[in-house]
This record gives C-alpha cells, sequence and structure tokens, in this order.
C-alpha cells in the first residue's frame, strides 16, 4: 500500500481512538497513558544512548505529568487537551502540505523534511484549532492572547519534532520503532506535542 495512503488510515484511526480516550478520561484515559509509557519508554531504552537516556526519561515523564494534569475530571479539561491535540495535528498537516507543494529552502539540516515553506504551512493550519473551543465550549471568545498562544505551541511543536529527528539522527535510526503503521513509534507520533504540552501546562498552572 501507497505510504500516504497507509499514513492517512493510520491518522483516521488514531484520531478517532484520540477523541475517545480524551472524552472518557478516568479508566480509560490512564490505561491508555500507561500503555504510552510502557511502548514510549521502551522506544527510548531500545534506541536512545546511554548518556542522554536520563534526560530523555525526564522529558517524557514531564510530558505525561502535564497530559494526566491537563485532562483532569471535568470536560474542561477535555477541551483542553483536544485543543492541544489538534493544534499540533492541523500543524503538522499544514507544514507537509505547503512542504510537498511549494518547497523551497530547507528549515533545518537536522530535519531534512523540513522547509520554511512548511513551517508557514504548520503556522496557518494550526490556527484552525481554535474552531474546537468555539463549538465546544458556551461564551467563548478569540481574543490576540489566544491566538500567540496558539503560534507559540505551534513553533514549540516544531521544536520537539526537529529535536527528536536529531536524537534519532545521532542514534543512527529512521523510527523510534515500527508499532504505528506509516508512522513509526509512539514517539514518532507525539514528538511534537510533548513540549507544546508541557509549556501549556506551564502557563495554565501560572
Amino acid at each position: 500500500m501507497n505510504n500516504f495512503l497507509l499514513r492517512l488510515f493510520s491518522s483516521f484511526f488514531l484520531i478517532i481512538i484520540t477523541i475517545n480516550v480524551l472524552f472518557h478520561g478516568n479508566l480509560v484515559f490512564y490505561f491508555c497513558i500507561a500503555i504510552m509509557c510502557f511502548f514510549s519508554f521502551y522506544e527510548i531504552y531500545a534506541n536512545v544512548k546511554q548518556k542522554i537516556l536520563s534526560f530523555f526519561l525526564y522529558i517524557l515523564i514531564f510530558f505525561i505529568f502535564s497530559l494526566i494534569h491537563l485532562r483532569g475530571n471535568d470536560f474542561n479539561g477535555f477541551v483542553r487537551c483536544l485543543w492541544v491535540v489538534s493544534l499540533v495535528s492541523f500543524s503538522d498537516i499544514g507544514g507537509y502540505v505547503f512542504g510537498k507543494i511549494i518547497k523551497g529552502p530547507k528549515l533545518s539540516k537536522i530535519s531534512p523534511n523540513k522547509t520554511i515553506s512548511g513551517l508557514v504551512g504548520s503556522l496557518l493550519f494550526s490556527q484552525i484549532s481554535i474552531l474546537i473551543p468555539i463549538f465546544l465550549l458556551n461564551n467563548f471568545e478569540i481574543n490576540l492572547t489566544l491566538i500567540l498562544l496558539q503560534i507559540l505551541i505551534c513553533l514549540l511543536a516544531i521544536i520537539g519534532d526537529i529535536f527528536f529527528s536529531y536524537i534519532k539522527r545521532i542514534n543512527n535510526i529512521k523510527d523510534y520503532s515500527n508499532l504505528i503503521p506509516g508512522h513509526g513509534g509512539i514517539l514518532d507520533r507525539i514528538d511534537g506535542m510533548i513540549f507544546g504540552l508541557i509549556f501549556y501546562n506551564l502557563i495554565i498552572n501560572i
């Protein structure tokens, strides 16, 4: 099967699973978090050099803690998590579409598939995520602070993607595993989400 179609089908099922897990919360949510932790830690242990292994594990722990804290036990927590997940997903789509169609100068040598046009596409498409709180929350109002926050989280997602690509490069691997058809491993799927979600959790606490 064409790799693009494989990624498309996998993405569709991942979206359905993610929305359901985030919506139900409680035991379903924690069970899936436990599974994600297990495979993520395995992918790190199996692929990452020992000298940066601890640093890598700390980042993942902060991410898991941030995700659990943001989800909480109420509907607002569901909307917060879904908003961040959607933002990163739309960022990925925008970067892929603009990068493939427009191409142009590379954004970084670390991740050769990243282009400046893809960066612009990511920033533009990520703004679509504003529709999540608009449709799901009552009396929600768009403001400049929220738009700037979306841009910042999008940039952090791109930095996270590049960082995890760099880790793969220095460890001479293409993907962290082949668990998800067309995408690689768990870390290949959540790499762009990690820094953005940790940052957003810090903002909420502050």
